[in-house]
């Protein structure tokens, strides 16, 4: 009877004080102090990297900066470099590429979608959104084509001038100038390049661009994959087409020329690595090919390559309006200059829109 009381009396005061195994508590302790530690090391890790990330993008913004004249960009004096910094932001930068015959052109777009004067200002400072119409110089520095296009900039304020002779087979050279320029001028979150016969609706357009303003690396348009063209003589005649593969193949997606929008550490890759990007024919394979080994988002967004009417009112009365319209058959707005106003009449969102848009 002693022993079996004696016995309970001991599983009693294991119930009641179990037995605790040191050795595995000490382990555990040191397995949960060695996962607490690698726990903080991969946030320092993190946090090093995102600050390496961000000097590395201070880097290449003071390269783009800090343009040499030749290469096509705008010189940037000592104290604007100072006050690099203390540049204002925008939402985005439009460039609209034009040529020495298109004044019929850029008055259209003045006269329907584009702010004018005071109010082109207005824009800059209260939407944060800056308007330029593009264009290099002529073959003869100072001739008679560089000052119609001073005398119409001494008039509308309108112009971003380039270090870039022009001509329709330097498109994919002026493009890379015109982004190279904008990023080291101007501060924004996106870039944009637009041919001068499309109608935009710039409060769609802001609107469109808002939704990914967090993210690195945009590259945001209409995506499209069209064949190679071996065939010398034809429009949009490829001659290094045998990069492409065998005969027949299609490009790589990328987005279609009349309207593209790069965000800013896109663009400021292209200027910092302007000497060794390859050119292509066509200007929009060339920004294609730019991106294709980065860690880039295509983003396909169909608002940017509306048909002229009906589909832009088809779609606006679906819920779905429009950031651009342009007819595919022209590869811009047929006719445009005798059209664009009737296609902003009946594509456009209201001269006013833009005011009441928040981005």
């Amino acid at each position: 009877m002693d022993e079996e009381a004696s016995s309970v009396k001991k599983d009693q005061l294991n119930v009641d004080h179990p037995t605790v195994n040191c050795e595995k508590q000490e382990t555990a302790v040191r397995a949960g102090d060695i996962l607490s530690q690698v726990s903080q090391t991969h946030d320092v890790i993190m946090t090093l990297d995102k600050t390496i990330s961000s000097l590395e993008m201070q880097l290449a913004s003071a390269r783009a900066a800090k343009v040499i004249n030749e290469d096509g960009s705008p010189m940037v004096t000592k104290s604007e470099t100072e006050h690099l910094k203390e540049r204002p932001k925008f939402l985005f930068v439009m460039g609209i590429m034009t040529a020495f015959s298109s004044r019929k052109r850029r008055d259209s777009i003045r006269q329907t979608w584009m702010p004018k004067g005071e109010e082109l200002k207005k824009l800059e400072t209260e939407k944060g959104i800056i308007i330029r119409f593009v264009i290099g110089h002529s073959a003869s520095p100072g001739g008679v084509l560089d000052r119609a296009i001073e005398a119409e900039d001494d008039q509308h304020k309108d112009f971003l001038r380039l270090n870039h002779v022009e001509g329709y087979h330097e498109l994919s050279s002026k493009t890379q100038i015109y982004f190279s320029t904008a990023v080291s001028k101007w501060d924004a979150d996106f870039y944009i390049k637009v041919d001068d016969d499309v109608h935009i609706n710039l409060g769609m357009v802001g609107s469109t661009l808002a939704r990914h303003r967090s993210k690195p690396r945009v590259y945001m348009g209409c995506m499209k994959s069209g064949p190679v063209l071996a065939q010398s003589g034809v429009k949009y005649h490829e001659p290094e087409y045998w990069k492409f593969g065998e005969e027949g193949n299609k490009y790589f997606r990328h987005a279609t020329g009349q309207i593209y929008a790069i965000s800013k550490d896109l663009a400021t890759y292209i200027s910092v690595n302007r000497h060794v990007l390859h050119r292509y024919a066509n200007e929009d394979v060339s920004l294609g090919s730019w991106f294709i080994g980065l860690d880039v988002e295509h983003v396909d967004d169909r608002s940017l390559c509306c048909g002229t009417a009906p589909d832009c009112e088809w779609k606006a009365q679906a819920g779905n309006p429009c950031a651009a319209s342009f007819d595919w058959s022209c590869s811009g707005i047929c006719k445009s200059v005798e059209r664009m106003e009737e296609v902003h009449q009946r594509c456009g969102e209201g001269d006013e829109a833009i005011w009441h848009t928040s981005f």
